[in-house]
């Protein structure tokens, strides 16, 4: 720009600076500065930070891992790789810390949005004094785009309707996004959107769909655009796959690549990587390789029958994160095409927490058995019979809990579990090639994801601003890694550093570690956990690089100084009241955060889809009743009239071969299906599903009734029901039934009701019991004017 801008109010306040006035544009005296767009300083570069879910230290061959990770390997040898970069042990909190510099508390990410409760630190609410990264950039002459998944926008307003104010492409601070909203997704049917509009994946998996190549494509699409038409302005680009989080899919081509290489299990695995890692320099030759915990099963222990499925686990594991990979790769390619490569400040954050072991200690074939608290529902047997079937569209697969603890080697623990390094310890990347000199060279400091957004600030020339949108900003709580850039002697700048999630936690300072862990992440439904002052804590000296040797006996005064430390940093950074609640938390009643739907009636009209499964009142677990007004063509109805969940779980109210038609599908193990013995004929009718719930408990069975215009015409039962969730990111359609089927008698292609979906109303207990079986006009009004 011509003149000095101050940028530490945001946005930059317009100053008019008329020149002499005159009455004819003609006037040789006429004269105005020529209008300048807004751009960073001239040596800002382009921002690409790539971050990976689900994948812990011992991952990635950048890092001594099993898997081949060449684009990792490659941007590794051209540039840093940061062997004591640390994250929030969850992803929520973990990509909220990073698009803010702020600790995940201090902007209201204590844990993942769907347990957000009304404390401050866990409300899943960032406070507008802490504007986010791509908001900064964006207000100083940037072009900001977020690709894939987004996970920080607060429950109760991820329906159609909003407000967007935390959604990426409207309060995130990004002009584009294209990818999906919650913790995780069917990568060959995801739930998508663009901006704010949900749109339909391309293609189907048999056509070759994969939810990381689609968004690759569209990232490298943004990318040439921008740079075809605003050459002068840098970009910032958020890539965040869904990948490596469950479900691990990923096509057999990629997962048949690792076919045999972890046949003798996650022991020695850990004992191989270990190995590696040294000869490469990412831990020291001294480091010790820490005890897998006595929670944790042996590979000698483990049934033989399961061996081969928990074996092919790891392969389709293996296959994954290689797969993505190689999309990285297609992105590094297109930017080395258009010549920005070498002043692009690429991070790439090879995984958003330690790996998963929240897929039990088995596995599983459906990981949404383990969301609702269910263990030992799948058996060996079962898992062996589908074996061929992991990792494709038939299966929403995740591994062991014994191969998540070998992907964090040489650490303890996994992801949740933010008391060690297995939890917190991810390899990092950073690659500048015009703003680094040094290349293929490793840097030891200490360093955490809240220092991401100032390191980015710091290249780019600019402040942490004092105000945005008129609102005064709190500083940064993280420190800019650049110091580290080309000096690899330099003394760490990070010096202190908490750790908090479900109470696993812990304190950083001066190269010792304090911590304590309360809970374990495979178990859903937690036994009697220890009361926190009860809770057994460790130390580890600065020497100590793996918290292999506690020296918590020899040196209590200096843990007694640490645990005082964490405290005060907890109290400082809104980590109190301490909460290791977990299905307290997914009742909002109960947790105090909003809910969209009250009372125990919802109407619904025809047209309305992707209603998330916070958007929908609440069916399982009780007797509810679902009514729809529909009107049928002359040549019959076929298809869905409403839908909620997908072929993992859920249940669908449609019409098949005219007659109407209910299924129950629980977790894709066993459908219940009832059909109705009359057609549904031609003009306006309703039908109408009663739900007769057991009672004595979560997940019991009932008794279906399907009626026609208040007539009954089908009966029959469900042993079972899904007590919790039927998903994570599947969702309620009115009038088709979008991503995965819930019932087998209809494909996407079938799944679109053939006549007209007027309205659906949803009510439970009393109110779902109605002596007709039939709302009538007058009733419907009553509804939609109780609802106003």
């Amino acid at each position: 720009m011509g003149e000095p801008v101050s940028r530490d109010v945001l946005p930059i306040p317009h100053v008019d600076r008329p020149g002499l006035t005159t009455y004819d544009a003609k006037d040789p005296d006429t004269s105005y500065p020529p209008i300048e767009p807004l751009l960073p300083p001239r040596q800002a570069p382009n921002v690409l930070v790539m971050l990976i879910d689900d994948c812990g230290f011992g991952a990635s061959s950048a890092f001594g891992g099993p898997i081949s990770t060449p684009t990792f390997d490659r941007l590794a040898a051209g540039g840093l790789r940061y062997t004591r970069f640390h994250t929030t042990a969850l992803c929520s909190p973990t990509r909220a810390a990073l698009l803010s510099g702020g600790n995940h508390h201090s902007v209201g990410m204590g844990g993942v949005t769907e347990m957000a409760t009304s404390a401050p630190g866990y409300s899943s609410v960032r406070p507008n004094t802490k504007a986010p990264l791509p908001e900064i950039l964006k207000l100083n002459g940037y072009s900001t785009a977020q690709f894939g998944k987004c996970h920080e926008v607060p429950v109760w307003q991820t329906s159609p309707m909003g407000p967007f104010d935390a959604w990426p492409s409207a309060g995130g601070g990004f002009e584009y996004f294209y990818g999906f909203i919650g913790g995780e997704t069917n990568q060959y049917a995801p739930s998508i959107y663009r901006n704010t509009v949900p749109v339909e994946p391309p293609r189907t998996p048999e056509q070759g769909y994969h939810f990381t190549e689609d968004m690759t494509d569209q990232a490298i699409a943004w990318v040439g655009q921008q740079k075809a038409l605003m050459g002068a302005k840098p970009f910032f680009v958020y890539w965040a796959p869904g990948a490596t989080h469950a479900p691990h899919h990923v096509p057999a081509q990629w997962s048949d690549r690792y076919r045999g290489r972890f046949d003798d299990g996650w022991d020695r695995l850990r004992e191989r990587t270990f190995a590696r890692q040294k000869e490469i320099g990412v831990v020291p030759t001294d480091a010790q390789l820490t005890v897998r915990p006595a929670e944790i099963p042996a590979w000698a222990d483990m049934p033989d029958d399961l061996k081969p499925v928990l074996a092919r686990q790891m392969e389709v594991y293996a296959g994954f994160l290689e797969h993505t990979d190689h999309h990285a790769g297609r992105l590094i390619d297109a930017l080395a095409d258009l010549g920005v490569l070498d002043d692009t400040l690429i991070y790439c954050i090879i995984g958003d927490n330690g790996a998963s072991a929240e897929g039990t200690l088995h596995g599983t074939f459906n990981e949404h058995i383990i969301l609702n608290g269910i263990e030992g529902l799948e058996t060996a047997e079962f898992m062996a019979s589908r074996i061929g079937d992991f990792g494709t569209p038939r299966a929403y697969n995740h591994y062991a809990v014994g191969w998540a603890h070998a992907m964090d080697t040489p650490y303890q623990w996994t992801k949740q579990v933010a008391s060690h390094w297995g939890g917190t310890r991810n390899g990092t990347i950073v690659h500048w090639p015009a703003g680094i000199t040094a290349r293929g060279e490793l840097r030891h400091q200490f360093h955490h994801v809240i220092d991401v957004a100032p390191t980015v600030l710091e290249a780019a020339g600019l402040p942490q601003p004092s105000f945005v949108h008129g609102v005064q900003q709190a500083a940064m709580e993280g420190v800019s890694m650049a110091y580290s850039f080309d000096d690899p002697g330099a003394d760490e700048r990070h010096e202190t550093q908490y750790f908090e999630m479900f109470v696993n936690r812990g304190i950083y300072h001066k190269g010792w570690t304090a911590v304590t862990r309360h809970s374990v992440p495979w178990s859903f439904v937690q036994g009697r956990l220890p009361a926190y002052d009860d809770d057994a804590w460790e130390l580890y000296g600065p020497d100590d690089w793996t918290q292999a040797r506690d020296l918590a006996a020899e040196q209590p005064e200096k843990l007694r100084q640490l645990q005082r430390l964490f405290l005060v940093e907890a109290a400082k950074y809104q980590v109190l009241p301490l909460d290791d609640r977990r299905p307290d938390r997914f009742n909002a009643d109960l947790a105090g955060r909003p809910t969209l739907i009250r009372g125990d009636r919802q109407l619904i009209y025809g047209g309305m889809g992707r209603l998330s499964e916070n958007s929908v009142i609440i069916v399982k677990n009780k007797s509810h009743a679902v009514t729809a007004q529909v009107t049928v063509p002359q040549d019959g109805a076929q298809g869905v009239v409403v839908a909620q969940g997908g072929a993992f779980g859920g249940w669908s109210l449609y019409a098949k071969d005219g007659r109407p038609a209910y299924c129950y599908n629980l977790f894709g193990l066993k459908t219940f299906i009832v059909v109705g013995s009359e057609p549904i004929p031609a003009g306006d009718h309703q039908v109408r599903m009663e739900f007769v719930y057991d009672g004595g408990g979560l997940g019991k069975g009932g008794t279906v009734m399907l009626y026609l215009d208040g007539v009954q015409v089908g009966a029959g039962r469900v042993d079972a029901t899904v007590p919790m969730v039927f998903s994570a990111d599947e969702t309620t359609d009115i009038g088709n039934d979008t991503a995965t089927m819930v019932s087998p008698d209809y494909g996407p292609h079938e799944a679109a009701f053939t006549g007209r979906v007027h309205w659906v109303e949803i009510t439970l207990g009393q109110d779902a019991e109605d002596a007709d079986h039939l709302i009538n006009p007058d009733e419907r009004f009553k509804i939609a004017m109780v609802r106003q």
